[in-house]
């Protein structure tokens, strides 16, 4: 993103209305893999191959929020942030959104140790998300929260998401879409808090530039995601060297095409 050199601090509303249409013009529900997916257009593979590259996305979100946390020396902003680490990690036994992703794994028919071991995972996957954890890592404590306010347009494709795997997909049941089912309810509380850190932190105009451009990366780091994605299994098919192949981590089921 190129910043303007001259610029002024705008008032709170008008800030907010501009993360959002970063949301209404960037947001990943856009992509046309997303919409392949939604309208029940994605082969067996495609979907494995979506449930594959995305777990490792989740699998850093925690990380990521660990890195954050550690940078963090006012105890009142970590613990309203830890709630994001049990959200995805669950407790030691059960529950957590990564055990509920691998659910998912298992409805489509892959093997749960096979994504959970991140084998296969695309090398553009590998590179944005790690990108995306550096950042959080290494960059103001502004911009790592305004790059996690993707979360504000979230609700919209999750609900999408469980519809279309509903209508179109013989795997999906409410056991395979439970991920996304609590994702509606976790997401909304770091969203309020999230947003509201970022409108009272961004505090001149500098402040609101470098937030904006946090989301603009964040959305950039979802979007290539599925760019990978569409490139390796959709058209025109290219799966890189160490991509998975559409035959390691199976289980013994049939394959699930779209209904």
């Amino acid at each position: 993103m190129t910043l303007p050199k001259k610029t002024q601090l705008v008032s709170r509303a008008d800030f907010e209305a501009r993360l959002r249409r970063i949301g209404d013009e960037r947001y990943h529900d856009k992509h046309p893999f997303h919409r392949l997916l939604h309208g029940g257009g994605c082969t067996a593979k495609q979907v494995r191959a979506w449930v594959i590259n995305r777990y490792y996305y989740q699998s850093r979100i925690p990380m990521k929020d660990a890195a954050f946390m550690s940078r963090c020396e006012d105890p009142d902003l970590r613990r309203a942030w830890r709630s994001r680490i049990e959200d995805h990690d669950g407790g030691p036994d059960e529950g957590g959104g990564l055990r509920r992703w691998l659910q998912l794994a298992r409805a489509v028919g892959l093997d749960a140790d096979y994504v959970a071991s991140c084998e296969g995972v695309l090398p553009a996957t590998r590179f944005a998300v790690d990108a995306y954890v550096r950042f959080v890592r290494d960059m103001p404590l502004l911009d790592a929260v305004a790059a996690s306010l993707t979360e504000l347009f979230a609700p919209k494709i999750h609900a999408e998401r469980i519809a279309g795997l509903l209508a179109h997909y013989d795997f999906a049941d409410e056991s395979s879409v439970a991920y996304f089912r609590h994702r509606l309810d976790e997401a909304p509380k770091d969203v309020a808090f999230g947003l509201n850190y970022v409108l009272d932190h961004a505090d001149t105009a500098e402040k609101q530039l470098a937030a904006a451009a946090a989301l603009e990366f964040k959305t950039d780091v979802l979007w290539s995601q599925l760019d990978a994605l569409h490139s390796a299994y959709v058209e025109p098919g290219r799966i890189p060297p160490g991509g998975w192949n559409g035959r390691s981590g199976l289980t013994v089921v049939p394959e699930r095409e779209p209904a």
